[in-house]
């Protein structure tokens, strides 16, 4: 079982998004039959054997053994991953951006989707995947943010220069600085 599989295809998604069939898809973390989703469920065979169908021909459940049960052969199925990442080019873009800035919102998010992509098309199953995430907050006081902006820039800005060259493996670096929601620390 994978840990993500990235949905690009609408198909995927209208055979995806259907309560039932989420339901059907949870049962399914470990290897069961029909039979045994349905118990579990409280609906027929035949009803969860229509949305295995549906969710196996949309790559998001595997038929992982068959057996015989009173002579009839019976399929045991697994999820294919353990949650499901839709791109967001299922819809793509509705209209134009209004603006072009680097720091506006429509950048953020067009880069969030890019990062998202790139992730989803790693490799997951090499055995030493060499990447680095961090994730922090950090208060900055609305007279100082100029300042925090120009020393974040700096910091890159070294960084690729010491790291920029033609040789070696290739990293993707992203950085995304956005306020957070308030809460009532």
């Amino acid at each position: 079982m994978r840990d993500v599989l990235y949905l690009e295809h609408i198909e995927q998604a209208e055979a995806l998004l259907k309560p039932q069939r989420v339901e059907v898809l949870r049962q399914l973390a470990e290897p069961r039959s029909c039979t045994e989703v349905a118990s579990r469920l409280d609906q027929t065979p035949q009803r969860v054997y229509y949305h295995v169908k549906k969710l196996v021909e949309a790559g998001v459940v595997t038929l992982v053994s068959e057996r015989k049960v009173r002579g009839i052969n019976e399929g045991v199925y697994q999820a294919t991953a353990r949650s499901y990442w839709l791109s967001p080019r299922l819809v793509g873009s509705v209209g134009t951006r209004l603006h072009d800035d680097k720091r506006g919102l429509g950048y953020l998010l067009d880069l969030v989707e890019e990062v998202q992509q790139d992730i989803a098309g790693l490799d997951r199953t090499a055995p030493d995947l060499p990447s680095l995430g961090v994730s922090g907050a950090i208060r900055v006081p609305p007279e100082r943010r100029p300042e925090f902006l120009e020393d974040l820039k700096s910091t890159l800005q070294d960084l690729f220069s010491r790291y920029g060259g033609a040789e070696g493996d290739a990293f993707a670096l992203v950085v995304a600085c956005y306020p957070k929601e308030k809460t009532d620390e």
